[in-house]
């Protein structure tokens, strides 16, 4: 046999059963791998054939493990097992390996495992009666889970084939539960939606028509097969050993849903958008999208590809991924920046001489108090001032009375009367008076005016295009003149990361920063996910996404009886899609399994924060830092933080950078968890009055389109919240439960 260029991948599956093996066999097979790819034919390997099969092989791992592999053609090889020495040569025929019809991935199943599996989960049977007791009536037949859906319906819709007759079979819950740990990912996405009541029209739409091949399926054909997007694998040695760590944090770089690779891959004639529920990887597309924009670029030392996001805080998580998932040299090319930073540095770079502070939302909205109160007007409210002057004067880039006279609000709640807007207008020229004499500006004003900025470089660089167009291709050095060099778009290639958050400005200040060409924005967000006042039709700013919009729907980090409840919370709410359409989360779905969410009802704040503490004390079995309580407040927050200090439990609060500490429960409001994720999580103080807040409920009377919207921010918040946990969630509140947590408790 020829052994060069021998090609050694592991199959997605297969790596999840490596995880459970000891660490010396761990360590074995990163030895094995290495060993195997210079000369399968080594003796130490003791590669052989198994017998009556021309493509399932073995090799030695260490004494006592062996892997088996498939044979794709001469050097392509693929780990599909590592099994006990046992295990590997009796009763071949429960190995069933194949390519599957539909996705034209390699699938393979142990039959074996899988069966024990599921009986493993039978409920058990009655006792025998006693000879002196009286005989018990048969118990009626369960009928099977799938008995409407035919064999080949199920394999239609990509269920593996060997797996049919025992899903002919099941049951229970628990059984289809135990099935689905062992067989291929896709099979388990198609069994839970068909068993949480999806038609099989929908399933085939939302589960099997994403991930199918583009092109005929030939089963035969496993080296092609082993190259598609549906054969989740990974090659690389520093790919195998991330594999090997651990599941959390390792796989992400390693294994992509076919679905994601194909819209990381993507060639796209513009803008493009990926939605999503939480945990469905749209974070982790971004990234692999940068890494595969990055490896397209020509060589060079400039960074031509721009990632960024709405805060510090996840800025500073990118980067890291980032150099996790392509190193240095990925991260030479990238320019990595929350968004408002970006907008300072543009409006710093045109004003060097400006010493402005910046100031956030809360010193403005004091600000603005402070001037009502000094001007004794009581007719507007400074949140209704403040959001109108951000949102409509500043997003819109009104520069005049009469500009404002004829700006749109629409989603801006009461209307307003021409004298009404004259009062206002009047009321922002002296606001904006007073941040410029206490040398201040607000981020807001940042944003705007690196927009203007970038929009006015736009401009020049597209006259200097049309100058060249005209003249055979020659540059006008005259018109370059002044520009600290020749003028250039900033960047190839802009990611943009939490996109539902960002504002009109922004926006605007990105769409300038890139030529409009092919593969020039790429955005990833989640409108149900949106925690601040920013809503905008990307079309209206220039960001044409039609056609260009693609949904993830399988989430990797809540289970599915979390998940349930946190879509719970949204009910009879409805979202946009950043482009005047609505957002859905149809299909969203997940194929991890846990406990209900726990709800605990308390008499008063007090016993609440004890019953909080009793239930971390109860959780001593996982790090503290895989602990969080998200509460509605920074009061309430600092009171946890004191009960469970008296009870010894150490805490670390979260500040807009982050957590303040290494070791602790992490303690924070519910706008500190954006981006985040725990294995327990705690939502305290989730009652009426707090979550939405009394503000917000009052405005009902007052306001009703704003009070709309003001609910929807507040169960996108809790919505947040809930779905930042990958294995518990325990509600609490004291007095009234929150209107959000109805459906939880009438289910």
């Amino acid at each position: 046999m020829n052994t060069a260029s021998v090609t050694l991948r592991l199959l997605d599956k297969a790596d999840k059963e490596i995880l459970k093996l000891p660490r010396t066999v761990k360590g074995a097979l990163y030895d094995f791998q290495h060993k195997f790819k210079a000369n399968p034919q080594a003796t130490g390997l003791q590669l052989k054939q198994l017998k009556g099969d021309s493509r399932l092989w073995s090799a030695r791992v260490n004494d006592e493990y062996r892997a088996l592999l498939l044979r794709l053609a001469d050097n392509d090889w693929l780990i599909v097992s590592v099994k006990h020495r046992k295990q590997v040569y009796e009763n071949l025929d429960r190995l069933a390996y194949g390519v599957n019809q539909i996705t034209g991935g390699i699938e393979y199943v142990d039959l074996q495992v899988v069966e024990e599996s599921v009986l493993k989960r039978t409920a058990p049977k009655p006792s025998a009666p006693t000879p002196a007791a009286p005989t018990q009536p048969e118990l009626p037949r369960q009928e099977p889970l799938f008995a409407r859906f035919s064999e080949q319906q199920l394999t239609d819709l990509g269920a593996a084939e060997p797996l049919v007759p025992v899903i002919r079979t099941l049951t229970t819950e628990e059984q289809l539960l135990g099935l689905i740990e062992y067989a291929p990912q896709l099979t388990g996405e198609i069994l839970l939606s068909l068993f949480d009541g999806k038609s099989y029209e929908d399933v085939l739409e939302q589960v099997t028509a994403p991930v199918a091949a583009p092109e005929p399926v030939d089963t035969e054909d496993f080296q092609t097969a082993g190259r598609r997007p549906a054969t989740m694998v990974t090659t690389t040695d520093e790919a195998l050993r991330e594999a090997l760590e651990g599941e959390d944090f390792g796989r992400w770089k390693v294994f992509l849903h076919p679905t994601q690779s194909r819209l990381v891959k993507r060639d796209y004639s513009g803008p493009a958008r990926v939605g999503g529920g939480p945990g469905t990887g749209k974070t982790i597309v971004a990234l692999h999208r940068v890494k595969h924009l990055v490896e397209q670029l020509p060589q060079g030392r400039n960074k031509q590809v721009l990632l960024t996001t709405y805060n510090k805080n996840l800025a500073a998580d990118l980067r890291a991924r980032l150099l996790e998932l392509g190193g240095e040299q990925l991260l030479s090319r990238v320019d990595i920046s929350h968004v408002d930073q970006l907008a300072l540095r543009v409006v710093r770079e045109a004003e060097p001489g400006s010493a402005k502070q910046t100031i956030d939302d809360n010193q403005v909205l004091r600000e603005w108090r402070s001037m009502l109160d000094e001007l004794g007007e009581a007719t507007w409210d400074a949140e209704f001032l403040h959001d109108e002057w951000t949102q409509v004067i500043l997003g819109q880039a009104v520069v005049s009375r009469t500009d404002y006279f004829r700006a749109r609000r629409a989603g801006r709640g009461r209307s307003i009367t021409r004298p009404e807007r004259a009062e206002i207008w009047q009321l922002a020229e002296k606001f904006t008076q007073r941040l410029d004499r206490l040398g201040r500006q607000t981020w807001a004003q940042v944003a705007e005016r690196a927009a203007r900025l970038e929009m006015e470089r736009e401009q020049r660089i597209q006259a200097v295009e049309q100058q060249r167009a005209e003249h055979d291709g020659l540059d006008n050095i005259h018109l370059q003149d002044g520009s600290a060099g020749w003028l250039r778009y900033r960047y190839r290639h802009i990611v943009v990361d939490e996109a539902q958050d960002l504002r009109p400005g922004h926006w605007k200040m990105l769409r300038a920063m890139v030529a409009r060409d092919r593969n020039d924005l790429f955005l990833v967000g989640d409108t149900h996910q949106r925690i601040y006042n920013n809503q905008v039709t990307l079309g209206s700013l220039g960001i044409n996404i039609r056609g260009r919009s693609a949904k993830l729907t399988l989430s990797y980090r809540t289970t599915r009886q979390i998940l349930g409840s946190a879509l719970g919370v949204l009910s009879g709410e409805s979202f946009d899609d950043l482009d005047g359409n609505q957002e859905t989360l149809a299909g969203y779905r997940s194929v991890l399994s846990g406990t209900r969410p726990e709800l605990h009802p308390n008499a008063d704040w007090e016993a609440e924060r004890g019953a909080i503490t009793e239930l971390v004390a109860d959780w001593d079995d996982i790090p503290l830092e895989q602990i969080a309580i998200c509460v509605p407040t920074n009061a309430m927050a600092q009171e946890v933080a004191v009960s469970l200090a008296h009870a010894g439990i150490r805490a670390v609060e979260i500040g807009p950078d982050g957590p303040r500490g290494d070791e602790g429960v992490h303690i924070g409001t519910m706008f500190r968890f954006k981006g985040l994720e725990y294995q327990r999580m705690i939502i305290a103080g989730v009652n009426e009055g707090l979550v939405p807040r009394n503000a917000v409920i009052h405005m009902q009377r007052t306001d009703a389109l704003r009070y709309r919207r003001e609910l929807q921010r507040a169960r996108s918040l809790l919505f947040v919240a809930a779905t930042r946990s990958r294995d518990s969630l325990a509600i609490f509140w004291h007095g009234t439960p929150s209107r959000f947590l109805r459906p939880l408790l009438t289910n």
